[in-house]
């Protein structure tokens, strides 16, 4: 089964330590290449997620952002920190002894909001890490099935251009005999154009000449060969892109053989036809992984 390079996957989680959001996406690439955006509190994991990253996906180059919102202030347990809180008391107390009688008064809220008087819990670095792992691998398993997805839409395309290009192959073989045919009638008319006569058997081996320069059945053979092989790549388990942009080389090679050795207009039409058809399918294997 082929998959796409091309890719986007998003999953949320809510715990104590707040709520994760974990963004991927992913677009065709030679190699893996990830790229993180990390929150502070979870920068120590960035090479644990490139291994796990690295055994759900062989290529493409993915930018994979993760955020991390606190757990609401209420509720969050409210811990005070009574030395402190014992500090800011004696220096009130003690400017309030120097004011005026009935001028000083203390507001409790005011004495929370003082720096350090409320602790802040610190959070549990062992769980959030564990949160922020398992919300990972499932966005990594999300983002692998939706460019497993893309990649069966890919497979439908190169499947349809493959069979396109076996009509014009099979076409291409019929047409060689009547194509030899044609060469022997076209050197005959020549010859008595220059009115001249012409030994039999040098006859024989001029047209020899002429149909080695023009036969292309072993160009037909190889074509019908690479079509198989595409075939047989995209209907396997094994990652296919490199294999395919291979093969695309290969089909273009003969392709523009054809092309070379035609002698007709009509199988002049049919090579570009075929040659589009390859572009068409190269342009999809860029994408797959």
């Amino acid at each position: 089964m082929i998959s796409s390079m091309t890719g986007f996957a998003r999953r949320e989680a809510s715990g104590p330590c707040g709520a994760l959001t974990c963004e991927m996406r992913s677009v065709n690439h030679r190699y893996l290449e990830p790229g993180f955006r990390l929150p502070e509190e979870l920068r120590s994991l960035e090479g644990e997620l490139r291994q796990i990253l690295a055994r759900e996906l062989r290529r493409g180059k993915l930018d994979c952002t993760i955020h991390l919102r606190g757990a609401h202030q209420a509720e969050r347990e409210l811990r005070i920190d009574e030395a402190a809180l014992e500090r800011l008391l004696v220096r009130v107390r003690d400017i309030s002894s120097k004011l005026p009688a009935g001028s000083a008064e203390i507001d409790a809220l005011d004495v929370l909001r003082w720096p350090g008087v409320l602790a802040d819990d610190a959070p549990d670095t062992e769980s959030l890490q564990g949160a922020c792992r398992a919300l990972f691998i499932d966005t990594v398993r999300e983002l692998a099935a939706a460019r497993s997805r893309e990649g069966q839409r890919l497979r439908e395309l190169i499947e349809q251009r493959c069979t396109a290009l076996a009509v014009i192959v099979t076409d291409l073989r019929t047409r060689m005999p009547e194509l030899r045919a044609r060469l022997r009638s076209r050197l005959q008319e020549r010859i008595a154009e220059l009115g001249t006569t012409v030994d039999a058997e040098r006859f024989e081996q001029e047209l020899v000449l002429v149909l080695q320069r023009a036969d292309v059945d072993e160009e037909l053979d190889r074509l019908d060969g690479h079509i198989s092989e595409i075939r047989r790549i995209i209907d396997g388990s094994e990652a296919a892109g490199r294999r395919l942009d291979f093969l695309m080389q290969e089909l273009n090679r003969e392709a523009n053989t054809l092309s070379s050795k035609s002698q007709e207009l009509d199988t002049t039409r049919l090579a570009v036809d075929m040659k589009v058809l390859i572009e068409q399918m190269r342009e999809q294997v860029q994408n797959i992984e």
